[in-house]
């Protein structure tokens, strides 16, 4: 039983699917295990990932690594001079594969949202990205800086913005107290989570729950969308096309997709595809009939 293995990567977790080549479309096997990040794992951590859990969790699945013959990887962290690398790692596991492919996370959302289409592609999660794609490659993006720097758009900076509204009385009456309370904290807290405390930007992006249940509020929903539209303004304004469809993937553009429309259509782009995941769109590029 042949199959292709693809693999969407991040640094929390890695999303697999493998689809059968007699019938590639109705007979994927969906599951996860740790995120690989090549840029802030050594060998020894990644291939521990690959031959403890990836393995056992395709032979439970019915799926011998015999008949495994192709690999597309995309993740996090895979930059051009960590691709060769990812690429031995993934052999040195699964060495009956022949046919290995290891891209960025940002290509990886290009072929998911717009297959051989051009267009401009965006990841909206924790951290954000985007980039022009002319359906075929990566011609331009815009450094999206991380969120001290940038990422306007992302989960994280929106918890920014959010804890600085609030604390600075901007939003809504009792916002404050009904915050501190929810989340039984106080500002010295926040103030600890944010400057003292690692992964200080996963924090922040937690927040987007909190700040979904509030959105019925006004000063809560134009935070949201101006987020998103300096997101636009600052990442997506220099590829000059608005001709172009604006897609995205994660799960801010997913659960704030009417905010993010609003946004676009604010700056003048039209909306293309939305998807929590790219691994449902890298199913249908890749194990076609």
């Amino acid at each position: 039983m042949h199959y292709i293995l693809i693999a969407d990567s991040g640094s929390t977790k890695t999303d697999w699917m493998a689809c059968l080549s007699s019938d590639p479309l109705n007979s994927s096997r969906l599951f996860q295990t740790q995120g690989i990040n090549p840029y802030h794992q050594n060998d020894d951590a990644i291939l521990t990932i690959l031959q403890q859990e990836l393995l056992p969790g395709l032979m439970s699945a019915g799926l011998w690594p015999s008949g495994l013959k192709t690999i597309r990887f995309y993740g996090s962290g895979v930059r051009p001079e960590q691709e060769q690398r990812m690429r031995r790692l993934l052999l040195d596991a699964m060495p009956e594969a022949n046919d290995v492919l290891v891209k960025s996370d940002m290509l990886g959302a290009a072929h998911a949202l717009c297959g051989d289409r051009e267009g401009i592609v965006c990841i909206l999660g924790t951290g954000a990205n985007s980039c022009l794609y002319d359906g075929r490659q990566i011609v331009q993006n815009t450094p999206p800086l991380g969120y001290v720097l940038g990422d306007e758009g992302s989960g994280a900076v929106l918890g920014i913005r959010f804890l600085n509204a609030l604390y600075k009385n901007r939003l809504y009456q009792n916002a404050q107290a009904e915050f501190e309370d929810a989340f039984k904290l106080s500002m010295g807290d926040v103030i600890s989570h944010v400057y003292r405390q690692p992964m200080a930007n996963r924090w922040l992006a937690s927040l987007s729950t909190y700040i979904h249940q509030h959105l019925s509020q006004p000063t809560v929903r134009a935070l949201v969308v101006d987020n998103f539209r300096l997101f636009v303004r600052y990442n997506l304004e220099p590829y000059g096309r608005h001709d172009l469809p604006v897609s995205a993937v994660g799960s801010i553009a997913y659960f704030y997709l009417e905010q993010f429309r609003e946004a676009l259509q604010e700056e003048g782009y039209r909306m293309g595809t939305v998807f929590r995941s790219p691994i449902e769109g890298l199913q249908h590029y890749w194990c076609k009939e």
